[in-house]
């Protein structure tokens, strides 16, 4: 007579359920897309200037993504990036960009002082979904983040 224990007998049923409690907290952890872009205001002060984002977790203190690329001379959108799945729910968040241009003087390359290279912060809070952005020129609003890009 074949005695089976209690765990054999019954691990073909509960296989799926286990399958699915281990799926259950990576499916949650999906994070939602973020798409950022810079209207045709950039065009004339900034094309074909290279300029640089990051994604900023604020309580973490720290950069969870970055993307580079050149501002367009005579396109709208100017520049567009998108981070697939980086924001998570109920976490804030910063979009941090500069262009690398250079006013009067500064390095190439490197993030120079806001009256030399344009920088920006971006506030993003209460994220419950994927968020658009679609920010416009505006040297009166800028803020120091170069070092979200050393």
């Amino acid at each position: 007579m074949k005695r089976s224990t209690p765990l054999s007998h019954g691990t073909p049923r509960l296989l799926p359920i286990a399958l699915l409690l281990a799926a259950a907290p990576a499916l949650g952890a999906e994070g939602y897309d973020l798409s950022f872009t810079g209207d045709g205001t950039f065009n004339t002060p900034h094309g074909n200037q290279a300029i640089q984002v990051a994604v900023y977790d604020v309580a973490a203190g720290e950069v969870v993504a970055t993307q580079s690329g050149t501002v367009a001379q005579l396109e709208d959108p100017a520049f567009s990036f998108t981070f697939e799945g980086i924001l998570e729910k109920g976490k804030l968040y910063d979009v941090h960009y500069w262009i690398d241009s250079n006013f009067g003087r500064g390095s190439e390359g490197s993030c120079d002082p806001v009256n030399v290279d344009h920088q920006w912060r971006y506030a993003l809070t209460d994220i419950k979904k994927a968020v658009d952005i679609r920010v416009a020129h505006d040297p009166t609003r800028q803020a120091p983040v170069c070092t979200s890009f050393e």
